[in-house]
Parts: C-alpha cells; structure tokens; sequence
C-alpha cells in the first residue's frame, strides 16, 4: 500500500497550541485533528446536514480560525 502524498500548510502557533490542548485526548496529534475536520467537510453526504448544522459546523470553525 502506497502512502498518500503530503503537503505543508502554515497556521499560527498560538492556534495550533490552543487546538492540541482542547483536543488532543480525542486525537492525538494537530494533523489527525485537521485531517478528521477536513474529510468532514467534504464527505459526499455533506450536502445532506441540514442549514442548522451546517452554520453550526461553519461557526465552530470560524471560532477555532479555519474558516
């Protein structure tokens, strides 16, 4: 099995450092947690989350500066 290729993204350290305190219990490490969010946001059935949930998944991201 081959390995998926990488790429690099920039964040500020003070955001990485917030989100690996809130989650790394649940995830482990910054990438993992990143890496959840984003197949997240573009799962096939992500057009079936109703507008409730989609502002709330939008906000939580704004609030943790991803969006």
């Amino acid at each position: 099995m081959t390995m998926p290729s990488l790429r690099t993204v920039e964040l500020p350290a003070v955001l990485c450092n917030s989100v690996e305190q809130r989650f790394s219990a649940r995830f482990g490490s910054l990438e993992s947690f990143l890496t959840f969010v984003l197949q997240e946001l573009v799962r096939d059935d992500s057009r079936l989350m109703d507008d409730a949930e989609r502002r709330l998944v939008e906000e939580r991201l704004k609030d943790l500066g991803y969006m």
